[in-house]
């Protein structure tokens, strides 16, 4: 049973996944699944996953067989599990409970070889469709607090299979850096009476330098304190703290957005290796008017060392400017 344990000092959360228990003969260098061996997420491979929670397929196809173009099926090794209703918070000094919650991957296409940017927008869309499918079901699961969307793609941003998908992890918890967020946004709006998302919005626009896309619904720009280089965050222009909260015409403009910038990432940076998060309002904030849901894209293109483990301060080699200025002329 997988275990969530509190570090007492910073009051930081770490998940001890038993189910996975590796020794250290299990650490070699991290590598991707490629051709050559049994994919488990390819069309006709459907047996060699858990069953599937739920799909998007043609009519008339069955569960767990090809006809499928999206498909949400339970990680075959969670972090997290639904395998006890025991909450009950352990202090012995730690504090610490059992690992209750949800651990789901969003296999994004039928073909192993198409990378999000190479998706058609329809695809695109139906990806973000079940994002939004998925974070509605598990927030709406008791003692859910808060749902956890990333991709990783490329063996040093964390991905172990090189076909198309996405995770979701839902914890019975609001982690740390949420929590940390919510304050920060909370003390800003207390101090100024608008939302530092909607400032934030307007003043990139304002300035320019940091853009990179936009279009009715979104906008794409390199943060002002990027940590890593060509750092990426999408915000939605409209206030909106619960990625949930999503209509169907911003899904068609979130998916142009993500889209037109992952191009131009790729494009630029020859597909480097990048981890897709989403920051959304946890349970209990989901109408908070300091608050906006947004994704963030981090490529792995620096190796934290440590000064950064030791301080929590990022060494960025390159402005976000100058990242920015770069993407945005990038023919795509």
């Amino acid at each position: 049973m997988p275990e969530l344990r509190q570090e007492p000092i910073t009051g930081n959360w770490v998940i001890i996944a038993t189910e996975r228990n590796k020794r250290p003969s299990d650490f070699p260098a991290r590598h991707e699944e490629r051709n050559g061996g049994t994919c488990p997420f390819c069309k006709g491979n459907e047996k060699l996953t858990p069953p599937e929670i739920t799909a998007y397929r043609e009519p008339g196809t069955h569960p767990d067989e090809p006809g499928w173009w999206i498909r949400v099926v339970p990680n075959k090794f969670p972090a997290l599990d639904n395998n006890s209703a025991d909450l009950a918070i352990r202090h012995n000094f730690y504090t610490g409970m059992n690992g209750t919650g949800a651990h789901e991957v969003i296999v994004e296409s039928p073909e192993h070889d198409q990378s999000l940017e190479q998706h058609d927008p329809a695809q695109m869309r139906e990806i973000f469709w079940a994002w939004r499918d998925r974070h509605r079901a598990l927030m709406a699961r008791a003692p859910i607090r808060y749902v956890q969307i990333f991709k990783n793609e490329g063996a040093i941003a964390g991905a172990s299979l090189e076909h198309p998908h996405s995770q979701v992890i839902a914890t019975p918890l609001i982690p740390t850096v949420i929590e940390n967020e919510l304050e920060g946004a909370k003390s800003f709006f207390v101090d100024r009476g608008t939302c530092p998302y909607c400032e934030m919005i307007a003043h990139e626009e304002a300035v320019g330098d940091r853009l990179i896309a936009g279009n009715k619904q979104f906008v794409a720009f390199c943060p002002y304190a990027s940590r890593f280089p060509f750092e990426i965050t999408i915000l939605p222009r409209r206030h909106l703290a619960d990625f949930s909260g999503l209509d169907d015409s911003m899904l068609e403009d979130l998916s142009v957005i993500v889209k037109v910038t992952m191009q131009k990432l790729t494009a630029s940076l020859s597909r480097p290796p990048y981890n897709l998060t989403l920051h959304t309002a946890p349970a209990g904030f989901t109408e908070a008017p300091y608050y906006h849901w947004r994704l963030e894209i981090l490529p792995r293109l620096t190796i934290m060392a440590g000064f950064e483990w030791g301080t929590g301060i990022y060494i960025n080699p390159t402005s976000p400017e100058s990242a920015a200025k770069y993407l945005r002329e990038t023919a795509i």
